[in-house]
């Protein structure tokens, strides 16, 4: 853990520059008879024979809004860097239904599987198209914001074999993901990350977030009396784990801050991500937790130390 002022004054001020403009493909990743699921696609503009990494982002909003091209920025970047990029069009399932504290319970673990699902369902075309697009498939990569980053979190933990919606569509039964980028995501069982399907995973959570918890607590803060009450082990939990795992992880804290911070480094300083994408692609082991002070206070922040 350390306090790092550069990145400080880097996060808040936003003086990375942004990716150029990067033409992008629309594609449908997947359909059926009542279901057509588009993505698109950013590629590097230079082709080479190498085979390419590839992250697979979805959007937030609570499983019932958001819309896909606000991950054109980041996949934009990713492009400039060298990477495959697709944004996802998801799922919806929350959508129309009620998400909060006296909702149905069951209703809220759908909303997540459908759209872990949606993921693994991208992975399944772009493995089946792995040559056209020239993508290394040991080298996938999972990210989202807020409810884009559960869904990834549980994409990339979960059973697949007991969580998959779509039988008739399928992973290779040895695939494994590279790693995950969370922007203030959360799990529901951590006994779902093991030492052996740990990996690479980056997070970012403001420490005082409102309706993902940063650390364990119920999610949207409900009442254990809540109907709808689901307990959540969000980014510090996930990282204190994988550290107790000895795998390779780095959390940042914006420390006061709230879910406003859930698609802070997809939008601004990008690098940072790539910076932990090549780190994971070149097997570097890290474990880190970087301090950011918000300026913002409040009794949730009390809770942790080094945000005094």
């Amino acid at each position: 853990m350390r306090k790092a002022l550069l990145l400080l004054v880097l996060i808040l001020t936003g003086m990375m520059p942004f990716a150029h403009a990067q033409k992008f493909t629309t594609l449908t990743y997947y359909q059926d008879d009542s279901l057509k699921l588009e993505l698109d696609l950013f590629l590097p503009k230079k082709a080479g024979k190498e085979k390419l990494p590839l992250v697979l982002f979805e959007h937030g909003g609570g499983f019932s809004g958001g819309e896909r091209n606000s991950g054109h920025s980041f996949c934009s970047f990713l492009a400039d860097k060298g990477y495959v990029a697709a944004t996802l069009t998801y799922t919806l399932y929350a959508k129309g239904k009620n998400f909060g504290c006296n909702g149905q319970l069951p209703e809220k673990i759908k909303a997540f599987q459908y759209a872990a699902n949606d993921l693994w369902l991208a992975t399944v075309f772009f493995l089946q198209n792995a040559e056209k697009y020239n993508i290394d498939p040991g080298k996938v990569f999972l990210a989202g914001s807020s409810a884009g980053a559960e869904a990834a979190l549980h994409a990339a933990f979960w059973d697949y074999k007991l969580m998959n919606l779509y039988p008739k569509t399928t992973l290779p039964a040895n695939f494994t993901y590279k790693g995950v980028i969370s922007g203030a995501g959360a799990i529901m069982d951590m006994n779902l990350i093991t030492p052996k399907n740990a990996m690479p995973v980056l997070l970012f959570h403001g420490s005082s977030d409102t309706v993902v918890p940063y650390a364990t607590a119920a999610h949207h803060n409900c009442p254990t009396n809540a109907s709808n009450w689901l307990m959540l082990h969000g980014s510090y939990s996930i990282y204190q784990h994988l550290v107790n795992l000895n795998s390779s992880t780095r959390l940042i804290t914006y420390c006061g801050g709230g879910h406003e911070f859930s698609g802070e480094l997809f939008h601004k300083n990008q690098q940072i991500l790539v910076d932990f994408l090549n780190d994971a692609v070149a097997g570097n082991k890290t474990q880190e937790h970087v301090i950011v002070a918000t300026g913002k206070k409040d009794e949730r922040s009390k809770a942790f130390p080094f945000c005094d």
